[in-house]
């Protein structure tokens, strides 16, 4: 079967994968002892929190052949689809040495660059009339958070 993502389908990607970033941040800030970078990781996981927000009203904006589906799906399958993939696509479970802030940065950057890549990708899969050009607003804002974690990692170094 042939299908084709709206920009419905990526906002509801986009706002899971900053559900996913809220919750590596909070798991982080929990396991750091240095109350300065407690307090950075607690702060990056209230920007997710509002990133998520700020996904569900752009989706709220979209216009109704942006949320329509494709094809005929009445077990939403694609939605789940949708959902794993945003679950283990970009802040997936690994290994990251939570001992070190500048361990937990790197790892938070390469994340949001995975999910860059992810979201340049499913670009291909959107056509123009389900939203297309919705998503460099999603890509925008992920490059916003690699340029908030990069100021953070350079400011470790100095």
């Amino acid at each position: 079967m042939v299908y084709d993502f709206t920009a419905n389908d990526a906002f509801e990607m986009a706002e899971q994968l900053e559900r996913n970033g809220a919750k590596f941040y909070r798991t982080a800030a929990e396991n750091v002892s240095d109350p300065k970078s407690r307090k950075l990781l607690i702060e990056l996981a209230a920007m997710e929190d509002e990133h998520e927000k700020t996904f569900a009203s752009l989706r709220g904006d979209l216009t109704e052949a942006e949320k329509t589906t494709t094809v005929f799906d009445p077990e939403d399958e694609s939605a789940l689809y949708l959902r794993a993939l945003a679950d283990t696509r970009v802040f997936f479970k690994k290994k990251i040495d939570i001992s070190s802030m500048k361990e937990i940065l790197k790892a938070a950057i390469v994340a949001e660059k995975d999910s860059i890549v992810f979201y340049l990708g499913l670009k291909d899969f959107v056509p123009d009339q389900l939203g297309k050009n919705r998503l460099d607003t999603i890509i925008k804002e992920e490059m916003g958070h690699i340029r908030i974690l990069s100021k953070e990692l350079i400011s470790l170094n100095e």
